[in-house]
């Protein structure tokens, strides 16, 4: 791993975040190549890290064993026909996206299905080490191919593989999701500053409530509902909140914005495909 050559284009908040990663690790910074928009965030990114940070999609790419599509999906098709027009990709290089939507196929109808690709949908959280990211095969993709796409994310938290067909439902989960813990949080710390308490105060007591009760669950490895009756006494202060949220039917809320979210990321990828055919 750390004697191929790496390559991130888009190096972004997520693009960055591999990159940092990758170099906590160990990875030679000269094995380490990414791409910005502008020559000024290139090279204020590559004083930053230490790496090689251009423009040029096709010199970043030439040569590299791993290329990572850290690119927004309506982005990634220009680029992936630019990168076969060029014959850029060499025999075994490794593609790793992580476009919301894009599957794994799409990418293959362009770049040619002989190129191994492996889907990957991480989350914010990444950046500082305790994110979630999901990777799934392409056809051509083998476990070897999926162990390197490992030693790339493992640094930024945890891993799962799972099949293609849940990517969407994982983005509207895991990548959505902390947005929606985010909006929980400030409404909670808001209740707290009604009764009283400073908002800077609240808001810290809140995520790190938020914090501690998702640790719970990850180290405990006990369903959450019997983690809430260990919280919940008869007649209890507890209960009478947890009526409240019910009042606001607060499950059903949560689960449609999941789901609303994840059928929003298949019409990214549908999205993708149109403007690349038009």
């Amino acid at each position: 791993m750390k004697q191929k050559t790496i390559a991130v284009l888009g190096a972004g908040m997520m693009g960055q975040a591999i990159l940092k990663g990758l170099i906590a690790t160990g990875h030679p910074k000269r094995l380490l190549r990414a791409t910005t928009r502008t020559k000024s965030a290139g090279a204020q990114l590559s004083k930053s890290l230490g790496v090689s940070v251009s423009t040029d999609t096709i010199a970043a790419v030439s040569g590299a064993g791993i290329v990572v599509l850290a690119l927004k999906p309506m982005t990634l098709p220009h680029v992936l026909a630019e990168l076969a027009d060029a014959k850029a990709l060499r025999k075994g290089t490794i593609l790793i996206s992580i476009a919301a939507g894009v599957t794994t196929g799409s990418i293959g109808e362009i770049v040619g299905d002989y190129v191994p690709v492996v889907r990957a949908m991480p989350n914010t959280p990444c950046s500082i080490g305790r994110g979630m990211t999901v990777l799934s095969r392409g056809r051509s993709a083998g476990e070897s191919h999926v162990a390197m796409a490992r030693k790339i994310f493992e640094p930024l938290g945890r891993i799962l593989e799972l099949e293609e067909k849940h990517m969407n439902t994982v983005t509207g989960l895991s990548a959505s999701g902390p947005a929606f813990v985010y909006v929980i949080i400030e409404a909670l710390a808001d209740g707290a500053v009604a009764r009283g308490l400073p908002r800077g105060t609240a808001i810290e007591m809140a995520a790190q409530m938020v914090y501690g009760a998702a640790s719970m669950v990850l180290e405990t490895g006990r369903h959450p509902a019997a983690l809430k009756d260990d919280v919940t006494t008869p007649a209890g202060c507890t209960i009478a909140g947890i009526l409240a949220l019910e009042d606001g039917r607060i499950r059903s809320v949560l689960s449609r914005a999941v789901e609303v979210a994840s059928v929003r990321a298949g019409e990214l990828g549908k999205r993708e495909k149109t403007e690349s055919d038009s």
